[in-house]
Order: C-alpha cells, then structure tokens, then sequence
C-alpha cells in the first residue's frame, strides 16, 4: 500500500518546527514508517538551492518569478529523488511546506501570476498533491513576536504588507480545499496545538488504514 504525504504549512513563527515533533509522537505511535523532510531542500541539490533561496544578499534583486522557477526545480528534484520513492516503499512523508508555500509566498506574496505557477506545478509534480495538509495559523504579529529574537532569512526580512498578503493566500487555499487543508489556530498554547495536530492527524491515519 502506497504511503500518504503529509505536509506542515504556514508564514513564520507560527511554529511549525514545533508541531513536527507531535507529527512524529502520533506516527510514531501508530506504528508508522515515515521519513521527515522540508522545501525548499531535501536533496542535496535542493539544499543549495535553498540556501540560494534564503540567503542571497549581493544586491541584486531577485524576481517572483525565479523564486518560483528555483523552488519547482528544487521540487522536482525532491519529487524523483525522495519523496515519490519512498511512498512507492509504503512509507509515509511528512514535509515541511510545500507547493501551497509557493501560491501562498510567490503568488500571494510576489504576485506571481497564477496561471504561471499552475504551469509549473503541473509539469513538475504531475497530479502529485499531499494526502493531508496541516496549517498553522496565526495573525502576522503574532508569528513577528516570536521570531523576534532570532536572525533573520531573506524572507523574515520582508515587510508585514507581504506577510499579511501570505496569510490571506494560505487562507484562501484551505478555503478552496477543507477536505486536505486543515487549519490549526496557532494563537493557543504549545499543548492545545499538540492536541488539535494530535487529533487532527490520528483520524487521518484511522481512516488510512481503514481503506
């Protein structure tokens, strides 16, 4: 039986890091084999690719539209070289972020164009979507106030106008698609986001294993 893929979404601080770890807890204890992964990455390519992504800083600006191009190329690597062999194996994938992260950062974000970012997704991934998404979220300066203290990526350093628009396109996502978008409202505490993800992700791996 083929493997689900599961992905974690939302802008920062809102504490994805976090979550994998109940994400890991709840498999772990339906006895399932999974393998933990992120995007941009995951590949050798795709790490460099990433640290392309986060942290060029020479001045020269960077498009919507090469952002995008770079993570559908780390993607695919991705796609061939990890995440489609091991869901092959019956092993189950857990991402952190993936092609909402591109509608939600590059379109919402950039204002790519859609229809462009549709393109890319299809030729790339090839009808590929995740069997259950998880999205965290909370208000801008909530996730601000948390990472305030840490250094800051090329993304963090955006102003809150380009988060505020992150947000609403993460929004409008789980809103075109509730049946594999859950929103898990990351304002409560560390525990009570536990239990929500906790819930959330136990049904899925009931109703998995039912089929």
């Amino acid at each position: 039986m083929r493997g689900a893929f599961v992905t974690i979404e939302g802008i920062e601080g809102v504490g994805k890091t976090t979550s994998l770890d109940t994400v890991r807890e709840t498999l772990g204890r339906s006895g399932i084999a999974f393998r933990i992964t992120r995007e941009p990455g995951g590949t050798a390519l795709g790490e460099r690719l990433r640290e392309l992504l986060l942290h060029a800083d020479d001045g020269e600006p960077v498009r919507g539209e090469t952002e995008a191009l770079l993570m559908f190329a780390a993607r695919a690597q991705h796609l061939s070289l990890v995440i489609e062999p091991a869901l092959e194996r019956g092993e189950w994938v857990v991402c952190d972020r993936f092609t909402d992260a591109t509608f939600a950062y590059q379109g919402g974000g950039r204002g790519v164009d859609t229809e462009f970012l549709e393109c890319l997704r299809d030729g790339v991934q090839r009808g590929r979507e995740p069997d259950l998404t998880l999205l965290l979220d909370a208000p801008v300066e909530v996730g601000w106030a948390r990472i305030a203290n840490r250094s800051h990526d090329r993304f963090e350093r955006e102003r809150k106008e380009f988060f505020e628009r992150v947000r609403r396109a993460y929004l409008y996502l789980a809103e075109r698609n509730p049946a594999r978008i859950k929103v898990i409202d990351a304002t409560q505490s560390r525990e009570a986001v536990a239990r929500e993800i906790d819930a959330v992700l136990g049904r899925f791996v009931a109703e998995w294993k039912a089929r």
